[in-house]
């Protein structure tokens, strides 16, 4: 039995051919974060805190914020300017680390 390779950290799956393992984004790019985590105090903002500490020109006011069905959850969407493959790993591993945080898109 033959297990399947899972993608380097940050990286494209094996096997891809050379020229699909370039950039699959141009950057700089308007790049859409959704993150979902329970509805509790203080969600929102440490969520921001973590975005502008990799794109320090978010503006936290384009702030998309949506409640789940029951209010169980809240839903944000933070539209950043991505510069780079590295500055998303870096958000994407914080934001999924972060003890608030349910999903990461």
């Amino acid at each position: 039995m033959t297990t399947a390779e899972a993608p380097p950290p940050g990286g494209q799956p094996p096997g891809l051919p050379d020229s699909a393992r370039t950039e699959l984004l141009s950057f700089p790019t308007a790049f859409p974060l959704k993150v979902m985590g329970l509805r509790v105090d203080g969600f929102a903002e440490a969520i921001v805190s973590v975005v502008q500490k990799h794109a320090p020109d978010f503006d936290a006011a384009s702030l998309e914020m949506r409640p789940s069905r029951q209010g169980t959850y809240l839903g944000l969407t933070a539209t950043i300017r991505a510069t780079s493959r590295q500055q998303l790993d870096a958000l994407y591993l914080e934001l999924t680390a972060h003890p608030m945080v349910k999903v990461v898109l």
